[in-house]
């Protein structure tokens, strides 16, 4: 409660302030029409940093505020809309939200055919299982890949990736997750389709070019490795940065540390438990448990029932798992707990234990089902909602036996551990079956992180047509004059037509909320431009910066940029400030298209708190803490600013 009322507060006092300082500036603003768009541009601002809805829909409110301000012109002092109405949804249509797309589709093609674990094997016969050798063949892989899709999508493919290395070497995650993140959000900077930002940036280029002073040449758009040597320098920083200083910056969390090829041993090490067990147990009838359910079981005793059979087959997960199945007579469970807790139960409800698995003892087996960890990704639907509000064990084939948050571990073993909402970063220690856990890897509510069970749903076959698409995609791109959007979309369409994945496989692959957060915000950048508002903010920046060295005056855009992502959204950071760049560019007589590659490359700089995307997914697998971030992002974030300045000026 006390938490829920100081968010209250926060949002509300927020609010506050945010209304007086559109009042303040609307006495300051020359037209009444600018006066609006900087009141929606606060508006904006607020709800991504405040989080009073999620983004997307904070997006999809101004879109739809924008587009009534055509019938409410009359009432605000307007002759017309902020912008046409015509023009609201050609988002939608543009070439940055279909580039995106098709990047998705065709990242989880290559996802699909098993690519990645052969990277795996790769990297451990090359880099052996010295940390000063995994760290750069991880990061450095993780940022290639990234150049060519989104890096949090880089990242949560590679995830299973860096959890296999870490099994079979018994490096900690902890040392390797933070390199890989740093290194996915960093190579998302080598090419213009590595980043919504450097995707967005030349469609906002050819926004801008409408609104430019008259006589002034209008400016060029960036091919698609014209940022490659700014990316690959940025990139090669973080990973000399973390072999370097690795041992200082990174957090050495003891407890992660993996057994290869021993998921119980794991479990009992990272969680605490020293006699953990599966057993057999056959229930009487004159046990006391006649009667009762699964869940008054578990809650009493402190096990887990990861199988039953009350004579009509073996019910293991989503096949037939609940918690309100009723114990008869004859029933046979499969136990899971810790030595002391099941003789406890033994002892209690007469019960005969077998000595070994024997109806069980083909659904236990390691080939059919084991323990498995499950992170809950930012954009899952399932943040707030508990195991029980979920059924997670009946909808999802899931027994929950711990859940990681941070530096915390909350087991069944204690109690309530179903009963706790999930939140983002929150690693799920599971018991499930194997052909479940394939199927959640499908599901974008979770994202699968063991990677060690066999893997059915794999097409190793399809590999050849998957990397010859994606071949194809590149030389469309590189080589032909193609729309950017048009070239990505024939490698994802090819990827379908050759089975590589089904259309429904495609469509789960995109992030539509990120589709309607870009295309949301697109309309925004268009008012901010044709009102004159990004030009009114700019004159009155110049007039605090405007006699200070050029150099300084880029570095000021790359810094706001780079408070702005940490706020909120970098796709909505690049389309608030690249009309402003610009509008600087122009004043202080510099480059205006560097400028705004500089903001597109800057809302990149996201490494000091765990609001990115990609760090709140490594969060619960890595057992970080916000003071990890800030102890490695903080170093990270100045040499960042450093070096990305220094090659901006050097390359262009």
């Amino acid at each position: 409660m006390i938490s829920k009322s100081n968010l209250v507060s926060k949002t509300t006092m927020g609010a506050a302030v945010f209304a007086l300082i559109a009042l303040w500036l609307a006495f300051l603003v020359p037209s009444i029409e600018i006066a609006w768009v900087v009141a929606l541009l606060l508006l904006t601002v607020y709800l991504f940093a405040f989080e009073v809805v999620g983004v997307d829909v904070a997006a999809i409110t101004v879109m739809v505020l924008l587009g009534l301000s055509s019938l409410l012109a009359p009432w605000m002092g307007l002759e017309q809309g902020l912008i046409p109405v015509a023009q609201l949804f050609n988002g939608f249509s543009s070439n940055a939200v279909m580039s995106i797309i098709a990047v998705m589709i065709i990242g989880a093609g290559l996802d699909r055919t098993g690519i990645m674990s052969q990277v795996a094997g790769f990297i451990l016969r090359v880099g052996g299982t010295t940390e000063t050798r995994i760290i750069p063949l991880i990061s450095g892989t993780v940022g290639v890949i990234s150049s060519f899709m989104q890096n949090v999508g880089a990242a949560a493919l590679f995830l299973p990736v860096v959890s296999r290395i870490s099994a079979r070497t018994g490096l900690p995650m902890s040392r390797l997750l933070m390199p890989m993140g740093f290194c996915a959000i960093l190579g998302g900077t080598i090419t213009m389709v590595g980043s919504s930002p450097l995707i967005l940036l030349n469609d906002l280029i050819l926004t801008s070019n409408q609104a430019l002073p008259a006589g002034t040449a209008p400016m060029a758009t960036f091919s698609l490795f014209e940022v490659t040597p700014v990316g690959v320098a940025l990139l090669l920083t973080g990973i000399v940065y973390f072999v370097l200083a690795g041992r200082l910056v990174l957090p050495a969390v003891v407890n992660d540390k993996l057994e290869a090829g021993d998921a119980m041993a794991y479990y009992a090490e990272t969680y605490g438990y020293s006699d953990f067990m599966v057993r057999e147990v056959h229930v009487g009838s004159s046990s006391p448990l006649i009667g009762t359910s699964v869940d008054d079981l578990e809650r009493g005793w402190r096990v887990r029932v990861i199988a039953i059979d009350k004579g009509d087959g073996v019910r293991l997960g989503a096949a037939g798992m609940d918690r309100t199945l009723g114990i008869e007579p004859n029933t046979l469970l499969g136990l899971m707990g810790d030595r002391e807790k099941c003789a406890a139960f033994v002892a209690a409800n007469r019960v005969e234990v077998r000595p070994e698995l024997e109806e069980f003892a083909e659904a236990l087996s390691p080939a059919k089902a084991g323990i498995a960890e499950i992170v809950i990704p930012p954009a899952s639907q399932h943040i707030g909602k508990t195991a029980r509000d979920l059924w997670l064990r009946k909808v999802y084939g899931l027994s929950l036996l711990a859940i990681r948050r941070g530096d915390e571990n909350f087991t069944f073993a204690v109690g309530g551990v179903r009963d706790l909402p999930f939140k983002a970063g929150d690693t799920l220690v599971v018991h499930t079956a194997w052909s479940d856990l394939a199927r959640l890897e499908q599901d974008r509510n979770f994202v699968v992180v063991t990677s060690e069970y066999p893997h059915e749903e794999l097409r190793p076959h399809k590999v050849p047509m998957a990397l010859l698409f994606f071949a194809i995609t590149l030389g469309l791109v590189l080589f032909t004059d193609l729309r950017l959007s048009v070239a990505l979309m024939t490698g994802a369409l090819g990827m379908i037509l050759t089975r590589v994945l089904s259309i429904d496989e495609a469509y789960q692959a995109v992030s539509w909320k990120t589709v309607f957060l870009l295309a949301s915000l697109i309309p925004l950048g268009l008012a901010v431009e044709s009102s004159g508002t990004a030009a009114w903010i700019a004159q009155q920046t110049l007039g605090v910066v405007g006699e200070m060295p050029v150099w300084v005056i880029q570095a000021s855009v790359a810094l706001l940029a780079t408070f702005f992502t940490l706020v909120m959204s970098n796709v909505g950071a690049t389309v608030l400030l690249v009309p402003l760049a610009v509008n600087i560019a122009l004043g202080v007589g510099a480059n205006p298209a560097v400028f705004a590659l500089t903001v597109a490359i800057a809302t990149s700089n996201s490494f000091l708190i765990p609001t990115h995307q990609v760090n709140a997914l490594l969060m619960g697998p890595g057992g970080y803490r916000v003071a990890d971030f800030m102890r490695a992002g903080g170093i990270m974030t100045v040499l960042f600013l450093v070096v990305s300045l220094s090659m901006l000026n050097l390359v262009f």
